[in-house]
């Protein structure tokens, strides 16, 4: 427990963070590519936490971890758009306690989708759901940086971001900095939907940048993702640049001899890497996230404490000097040398990317050196970061590290311990929840891998009713039982309907598939065997259409601001 300062000296407190923002890519880790000078100024000026690591790396997980302190099987929101009911005072509710103004302004992604279809991205977030924050400009998810919505405190009615929404969103921090500064301290969390996908939405000035730069890839990214890869970091990298620029005017306009400032970000992302191209995978892409904190009287230094996203609420409190609800279960790493000797990875149920890339359900922990994650049939990948920092060799069950499996098995054991966590398969998970009807827990099974790992779900390398449509399309055996059976269900022009399985399309129309003709339809597909083998076709892609995912330079969702 910390102690608490009279209101007058308490600092004011801001954290900004983006989604999808991985730890390497920003100049100060070393990226050259990246244009963040403002961001690498505030590295020197402050802790750099090089070891930070978002322990469910996917946003709704990660987010309720840094409002609650706890791990995702705790506060129950281990799948995307569940709703958050926390279980304890929530970071904002303890700044309100002390005094604090407290504000959130940009993407929230905590009220839920109850039906399981992203039904609440766009509606209203009723106070009881805002979990302390008084002053809220918010929008529940949008992907639309240039036509983004929001809502204003308590008004229902949907209100625009002005231009790209990251600059109208820092414009709007801002003034929420200068309102009652000097009568209150303030606690704002600036939560920036970029660099998340679509990857070519930023200005045209910043996309501009990288037209004609050479992209340098890391090289666990195959031969036969180079060139989509190349082109989603151009658009990557143009969103980061103009983030730095708003993150720089931000920090000009703090006092900085009384503001704790922190930046990270939610969860990282493959981009390719392992042939994979979204998140949720234990992989260092994935769960690497920057982690920087100036807090006045604190020098400027490097820490390798390793951060997980349960961490981030005791530090921030931490760094506050306020005390930290015995609800929480992360670690004040605001205290140099405190807390535990590994990070904790999980996914406890299987959806989203882990589908469409044939993986499992996985736990795993990570120290300043390995990566050791196992699945329900057993351990599954060991990487030595430090000899292998693009984790390349997978070296689970090498004789000549069977001393250091051993030793991270008992650090596993000890996380699972320590949370209670049965490490159950997924469904169980989902049945007790009542979230089975979630699309995502349902998207088509797909497989992936490399030299060095294959995915374990010996399911998706199957056709089924779980395959994508796409693929069934494409197979002519499999098209031909599908006709059989469920005629005209491959004809349709449902939205999305390419990101869709037969196991979809009986959940919407029920009616139209039996249960007895869809155990039939999913036995003669799996008669067919295995699938053919081909890394760069048989993952269940793409996550979202090419024209959501990508938009052509200079079209109508460029902004020049």
């Amino acid at each position: 427990m910390t102690t608490t300062k009279p209101t007058t000296s308490r600092p004011n407190v801001v954290v900004v963070f983006g989604d999808e923002w991985r730890a390497h890519n920003v100049g100060y880790a070393g990226d050259e590519v990246a244009r963040t000078p403002r961001i690498d100024r505030l590295a020197e000026e402050s802790i750099d936490y090089t070891q930070a690591i978002a322990g469910q790396p996917i946003c709704c997980p990660s987010r309720a971890s840094f409002l609650t302190g706890q791990f995702p099987l705790q506060h129950g929101l281990y799948l995307n758009d569940v709703e958050l009911t926390p279980t304890g005072p929530t970071l904002a509710e303890v700044f309100q306690e002390n005094g604090y103004r407290t504000g959130y302004i940009g993407k929230w992604h905590l009220h839920g989708s109850p039906e399981g279809h992203y039904e609440r991205r766009a509606a209203f977030i009723p106070p009881q759901s805002r979990h302390g924050f008084e002053y809220f400009k918010a929008l529940e998810c949008t992907h639309d940086y240039n036509q983004s919505a929001y809502y204003a405190n308590d008004d229902p009615t949907p209100r625009y971001w002005d231009g790209y929404d990251a600059v109208a969103q820092t414009d709007d921090a801002l003034g929420f900095i200068g309102e009652g500064a000097a009568q209150q301290p303030f606690f704002l969390m600036l939560s920036y939907g970029p660099p998340h996908f679509p990857l070519q939405t930023a200005p045209d000035r910043f996309r501009t940048l990288y037209e004609d730069v050479e992209i340098p890839l890391r090289p666990n990214v195959p031969d036969w993702a180079v060139q989509q890869a190349v082109r989603d970091l151009r658009g990557y990298y143009a969103h980061i640049a103009a983030l730095d620029e708003c993150i720089g005017r931000l920090l000009d306009g703090l006092d900085s001899d009384n503001t704790i400032i922190v930046f990270t970000s939610d969860h990282g992302d493959m981009l390719w890497s392992q042939g994979l191209e979204h998140k949720l995978n234990p992989w260092e892409e994935s769960v690497r996230v920057p982690l920087l904190v100036r807090a006045p009287g604190r020098e400027p230094s490097v820490s390798t404490q390793l951060f997980n996203s349960a961490d981030l609420m005791p530090t921030v409190l931490g760094f506050a000097g306020l005390d930290i609800p015995t609800t929480v279960t992360g670690s004040d790493l605001s205290v140099s040398d405190a807390g535990p000797a590994t990070a904790f990875l999980c996914a406890p149920a299987v959806y989203t990317s882990l589908r469409r890339s044939g993986l499992e359900e996985y736990r795993g922990v990570r120290d300043a050196r390995y990566t050791y994650v196992r699945t329900l049939t057993g351990p599954w990948l060991l990487y030595d970061n430090v000899d292998d920092p693009f984790q390349q060799h997978n070296r689970c069950g090498d004789p000549a590290l069977a001393h250091e499996q051993q030793r991270l098995e008992k650090e596993l054991q000890w996380w699972l311990g320590r949370l209670g966590d049965e490490f159950l398969p997924g469904d169980h998970y989902l049945r007790r929840d009542g979230l089975e009807h979630f699309f995502e827990v349902n998207e088509p099974l797909g497989f992936s891998g490399t030299d060095q790992w294959t995915s374990p779900n010996v399911r998706g390398r199957h056709f089924s009713i779980d395959t994508a449509l796409s693929a069934i399309q494409a197979h002519e055996d499999a098209r031909l039982i599908v006709d059989d059976l469920a005629p005209r269900a491959l004809a349709s022009e449902t939205p999305m309907h390419g990101r869709r399985s037969i196991r979809l399309l009986a959940m919407a129309e029920p009616h139209r598939f039996p249960r007895a003709a869809l155990e039939e339809l999913d036995e003669r597909l799996l008669a067919l065997g295995e699938r053919s083998i081909d890394y760069s076709t048989s993952v269940a892609l793409p996550a979202w259409p090419p024209s959501v995912r990508l938009t052509p330079l200079g079209d109508h969702h460029s902004t020049g601001g």
